[in-house]
């Protein structure tokens, strides 16, 4: 029984050796027939000895579990969003910012952006444990039994890595992979797919892993996430990375300036063409992990990271139709409808115009030839037309007075762009959008129930708003279209569960205009429930931290409609949670109410984050610069000295970490 064991174990060893020259070093030490001789070896003995099983075993790479329902998974870490660049005026900026709120000399680590599928991968002792995407940032679908099928993710890790810590990176499926399965379905007469990257990103979703391993799909890592990592560099992380068996790619470079990032930028808009895999750009970080840590994240993105995008690929199509979308809010937006054309990889037949502004500005007509690019957004936008091909009988384009939807006057106000819709109550697609916003992931997160059914439901009279959706019943939605007894049953549970949503989710959720996430919390956490934020007035949301005018007005009109307040008071007799709840107030006070905070330095007792989460629970705001409003700095050891001497020219007191906890009575 020990001669198997160890024969097992040797073997396991061996051919993860094996695995890691082949796939991640691009280094083969045996031919392929010789590993398929190891690893059949392997699976004879394993298949005899049971008792022996390892999931990551690498015989385990070969698929074969079947997923029906991807599991929700939230991050540990939220996966941000990067802000972009397009030019070396943008970068300056960004230095600038950068340098006005740390102190000392800045490096920076370039590396390539690969055009993928993101992905969070867990370790735990050294063994891969969970495999999450992207998802919306705070959460993603578990695809662990797909990404072991990666021949470039290790199972197993070597050398000195933490007990725990989690690595980012991109899912990529290789040029040469794609064409190769692309002629194989053509051979088969199927139609090929479209481009690598949404070909990659369909593959983590398959039900059957066996067939993911059939996909020459590659995991290209780049971040390290966790506590007490004992890494000081972004620069070192990659290496320590590579060190452990997973697949770095070696082109990072360390900069000292924005000319430097440059170089790296225009070296490889050049060169990527020769590269294996999808790139969009470049991706620039602060390389010091303390200063990443100071500078912290916008709602959005991180402070120290932006991605320079190479120039956008362009084209030029004939626009057949200019045609009209009105959205939640009843926004109208303009959509050109184009003759189909390739760009970057997909078809594309409709591109965005933004609004009337622009129609006039770039004098956008129909039949129109015109440029089409895509750049940081996902959908084209149309730049400019091409006037010697505009026919000579062409009209300048009239923009719409009434709603496409609902026929009714459409208004706009001064200093918006965009006109509206008013029929808040009776115009269907503003009804639809305001529900299927309700039930999106960011907000209520009501599973079993998707945009298109929301629709249905409007379409056929059974709910007007959202709150009618806590009264639906299992017997009223199973005759919908493509809806059986278990999907029925799970919508009316997602319903139900979603009463457990916290207070600034549902705040977001019901659709005030211009309230997104961000604005949502903090509204949430100053005024604690929607009563007291009902009451209100202006100039009171106007004090709120990051409130402005434009917010205040569309909150305290959103509230002078009887409609809402009964669907609101709808809401609270369905028991949705329409105030922050009595745990989540525990330990909450107004020590520091009214008093702006700056955190700088590297501190014992709590980290960083842990320290700014006490200042806002405590009333205070988090403040990143240094300015005469700042009431007191918490300072840890080596913070920077012009800070110093920049708080103690405004007469600033700095706290240590140990005051400032008595001072809110935390020790």
């Amino acid at each position: 029984m020990q001669d198997a064991q160890q024969q097992i174990q040797n073997l396991r060893k061996e051919l993860r050796e094996h695995n890691y020259n082949y796939y991640v070093l691009d280094n083969p030490t045996i031919s392929d027939f010789e590993f398929d001789i190891k690893l059949k070896e392997l699976q004879e003995l394993e298949k005899k000895h049971p008792e022996f099983y390892d999931p990551n075993s690498p015989t385990q790479r070969v698929g074969g579990e079947v997923t029906k329902n991807f599991e929700t998974v939230v991050h540990e870490y939220r996966m941000y969003s990067l802000d972009n660049s397009y030019s070396k005026e943008d970068l300056l900026d960004w230095e600038k910012r950068i340098k006005k709120l740390v102190d000392g000399e800045v490096q920076y680590t370039c590396e390539l952006k690969y055009d993928g599928a993101s992905m969070s991968l867990t370790y735990e002792n050294g063994q891969l444990v969970r495999a999450v995407t992207r998802g919306d940032g705070f959460q993603g679908d578990n695809v662990t039994a797909n990404v072991k099928t990666i021949k470039s993710v290790p199972l197993k890790l070597k050398g000195d890595y933490p007990s725990k810590f989690e690595i980012r990176g991109e899912i990529v499926l290789p040029f040469d992979g794609f064409n190769k399965m692309n002629e194989e379905r053509i051979s088969n007469g199927e139609e090929p797919y479209r481009n690598p990257r949404n070909t990659a990103s369909g593959s983590l979703k398959l039900q059957d892993s066996a067939e993911v391993a059939k996909r020459p799909l590659e995991c290209l890592l780049y971040s390290l996430k966790g506590a007490d990592l004992g890494i000081s560099t972004q620069f070192e992380s990659l290496e320590k990375a590579r060190s452990w068996g997973f697949k770095v790619p070696d082109v990072a470079v360390l900069a000292n300036s924005v000319d430097e990032v440059l170089e790296f930028v225009n070296y490889w808009d050049k060169k990527r063409h020769e590269l294996p895999y999808e790139t969009d750009g470049v991706v620039i970080k602060v390389n010091s992990l303390q200063q990443q840590e100071e500078l912290g994240f916008t709602a959005k993105a991180p402070r120290w990271a932006m991605a320079y995008k190479f120039k956008a690929e362009q084209v030029s199509t004939v626009l057949n139709e200019i045609t009209y979308q009105v959205g939640r809010t009843g926004a109208i937006t303009p959509v050109a409808n184009l003759e189909p054309v390739e760009l970057a990889g997909t078809t594309v037949k409709r591109a965005s115009i933004h609004n009337a502004d622009q129609i006039e500005k770039l004098d956008i007509r129909e039949r129109d030839t015109v440029f089409v690019e895509k750049g940081g957004e996902i959908i084209p936008k149309i730049i400019g037309v091409d006037f010697d091909k505009r026919p000579l009988d062409s009209t300048p384009t009239k923009y719409i007075e009434y709603c496409p939807e609902c026929g009714t006057q459409l208004i706009r106000t001064e200093g918006d762009a965009k006109h509206y819709c008013p029929n808040y109550n009776g115009c269907n697609p503003q009804i639809i959008g305001r529900i299927q916003h309700y039930i999106s992931r960011k907000a209520m997160d009501i599973e079993g129930l998707g945009g298109e059914t929301v629709a249905l439901l409007v379409n056929e009279g059974l709910i007007s708003n959202y709150s009618d959706l806590y009264e639906l019943t299992k017997e009223q939605v199973i005759p919908l279209e493509r809806m059986a007894e278990k999907s029925a049953e799970n919508l009316i549970n997602g319903i139900e569960q979603s009463k457990n949503i916290l207070f600034d989710r549902v705040l977001y959720a019901i659709g005030i205009r211009y309230v997104g996430e961000t604005v949502a919390k903090k509204l949430a956490k100053h005024y604690k429930s929607i009563d007291n934020l009902m009451k209100a007035t202006q100039e009171e949301l106007e004090q709120v931290d990051e409130i402005g005018v434009k917010i205040s007005e569309s909150v305290k009109q959103f509230f002078s409609f009887e409609e809402n307040i009964e669907i609101i008071n709808r809401l609270r007799r369905f028991g949705v949670q329409l105030e922050i709840s009595s745990e989540a107030l525990e330990g909450q006070t107004d020590i520091l109410n009214g008093q702006s905070i700056v955190v700088s330095g590297i501190f014992e007792k709590v980290s960083r984050n842990e320290l700014k989460k006490l200042i806002e629970d405590n009333g205070g705001k988090v403040s990143s610069s240094i300015s005469s409003k700042t009431s007191f700095i918490v300072a840890g050891e080596n913070m920077g000295p012009s800070k110093k001497i920049k708080a103690e020219s405004l007469g600033i007191a700095l706290l240590s970490e140990v005051e400032f906890l008595q001072k809110i009575d935390y020790m």
